[in-house]
């Protein structure tokens, strides 16, 4: 394993003021994404992710933003600059996931900053955009293969020298069943990065480059060192757990993913031999999505200030079989993985060290994204595309109630308000609130899941990619497992029972109802 260790000694006060400023660059620029994006799914969701990256590429602060954007974004900027060397006012802009993207309709950007001619370090985001072409609107598709899911953008300049491309952006635009939108949300990732390097360039102007590369350097380290002292803290021995996923939404069989994971002192390996094959359905999840949902497990271990860079990976050996569900080779199909698999994914890791950590690990929370996606044309012809994700129950901790109607784990987003969703699309919000008693029991409960009904006013075309519908969210030490979530569409008065993974045609009057899984028990009751 790596080392960061080699670097020169900087003051811990002096390291903790710049490891903040790093920090709130990567909060402003999320800041001026989220104000200046057009679509909902970026300016009210917050469905994006910032953060900085030192000359060589590597991660050494970031937003609190999204975990399963942050703990994969560096394989993105790997593969920017490994096809590019980069001048000022360039951006490189990507989303394939085989080269460090997460799925196609997250589109990351990557920027240098100079100081004069130096180059100080990189700027980077990644933002979902509600639609980038494919099957559904929504580009979340029952696909299965890659290139049903959208446009595969391989590392290509964006702009040069501060200038957009405009024929890059025509492309994607082109692609898009709402254009406006990409080209709107596309202007606000180029703003931000201007943002990043107005505000880190001035840090390199009064303090000097080698100054921020050398405060860099201690970052990387300090980041391995807390990651370090955190698996310490685990008892050595060996854990192992499985759970599986429903299925892909094409074969109707379960999927397993099973972990081992082997603490030794201040080092650990997670292996996740004997995890199912790559499916034909949209559930594999590329391997840089793997591994940040096991470097969210540890982190979410450590203090709440815990710094994470690219050297908290230094202390951990993930070992994925290639070519199965958590490490696919092209062109299998990855809408699902980054929003479903990695929740699972978590699941099993926490499942594992619950075994070691009995007192701290918290029971299954709802375990899924509860992606619905839906679009159409308006009365004049206007096209329309939405996505969101919606919350679940959060698993009983050992000492207090999970949370309820909340995003766990490997996402981090707002909802829509309904204000908002019904002046932007035809439908009217007829439910939203909390699932009661969805929760699992036991000396304390399982958080309860949500209910989101809307009731659709033109022809949309809805996909559901959803989980924890056949199989529940596990309890622990005698807690019971949190309730299955359930999809409905009411038609003329009758209900009917949707699959956990579909496409379908709904008509206006037509409603549809997502009921999401509550979070497991925890101890005996």
């Amino acid at each position: 394993m790596s080392s960061y260790f080699s670097h020169p000694s900087v003051d811990p006060v002096d390291l903790e003021v710049f490891r903040n400023r790093c920090a709130a660059i990567a909060e402003e620029m999320g800041a001026a994404l989220g104000r200046s994006a057009l679509s909902a799914n970026i300016k009210e969701r917050r469905d994006f992710s910032c953060a900085l990256f030192d000359a060589q590429g590597r991660m050494v602060a970031q937003a609190a933003h999204i975990p399963v954007h942050l703990g994969a974004m560096p394989r993105s900027v790997e593969a920017a600059l490994a096809q590019f060397t980069l001048a000022a006012g360039d951006v490189v802009l990507l989303n394939d996931p085989y080269l460090g993207g997460t799925h196609l309709p997250d589109l990351t950007t990557v920027a240098p900053v100079y100081a004069g001619p130096t180059l100080v370090g990189y700027t980077a985001t990644r933002a979902h955009h509600a639609d980038v072409g494919g099957m559904t609107p929504g580009s979340m598709p029952m696909s299965r293969e890659v290139y049903q899911e959208g446009l595969i953008i391989p590392p290509t300049l964006l702009a040069r020298g501060g200038v957009p491309d405009e024929a890059i952006i025509r492309l994607i635009c082109r692609n898009s069943r709402t254009p406006d939108e990409r080209r709107g949300d596309l202007a606000a990732q180029l703003a931000c990065h201007r943002v990043g390097a107005q505000r880190l360039a001035e840090l390199a102007e009064r303090h000097g480059p080698a100054w921020v590369a050398q405060r860099m350097d201690a970052l990387l380290a300090y980041g391995e060192r807390h990651m370090r002292a955190v698996i310490a803290a685990v008892p050595d021995g060996t854990y192992a757990f499985e759970d599986v996923l429903d299925n892909d939404g094409v074969n109707p069989d379960p999927l397993i993913i099973c972990v081992r994971i082997d603490i030794r002192g201040d080092g650990a390996i997670v292996d996740f031999e004997g995890t199912a094959p790559q499916c034909r359905g949209p559930l594999n999840a590329p391997r840089a999505v793997t591994e940040s949902a096991v470097l969210y497990c540890f982190r979410c271990l450590g203090p709440p200030d815990m710094p994470l860079s690219a050297g908290a990976f230094a202390p951990l050996d993930i070992r994925i079989p290639s070519g199965s569900i958590l490490a696919p080779n092209p062109p299998a199909a990855v809408a699902g993985g980054n929003v479903e698999t990695a929740q699972r994914v978590v699941d099993v890791v926490f499942g594992a060290l619950a075994q070691a950590l009995p007192d701290r690990i918290p029971a299954a929370s709802a375990g899924t994204m509860n992606n619905w996606t839906f679009g159409g044309m308006t009365a004049d012809g206007t096209p329309f595309a939405y996505y969101e994700t919606l919350g679940g129950g959060m698993g009983a901790r050992p000492t207090l109630p999970g949370l309820s109607g909340v995003q766990v784990h490997m996402t981090n987003t707002l909802n829509t308000p309904v204000e908002a969703l019904e002046r932007q699309f035809p439908l009217i919000v007829r439910r939203y609130g909390l699932r009661r008693g969805s929760g699992g029991m036991g000396r304390t409960r399982g958080g309860d899941g949500l209910v989101r009904e809307v009731e659709f006013r033109a022809p949309v075309t809805v996909s559901l990619l959803t989980e924890r519908r056949v199989y529940a969210p596990y309890g622990l030490h005698g807690g019971a497992a949190g309730l299955r979530g359930r999809n409905v569409m009411l038609r003329n008065g009758e209900e009917r029972l949707l699959p956990g993974k579909t496409t379908i045609e709904m008509y206006p009057g037509d409603v549809l109802r997502i009921e999401t899984p509550g979070g497991g028990g925890f101890g005996s009751s």
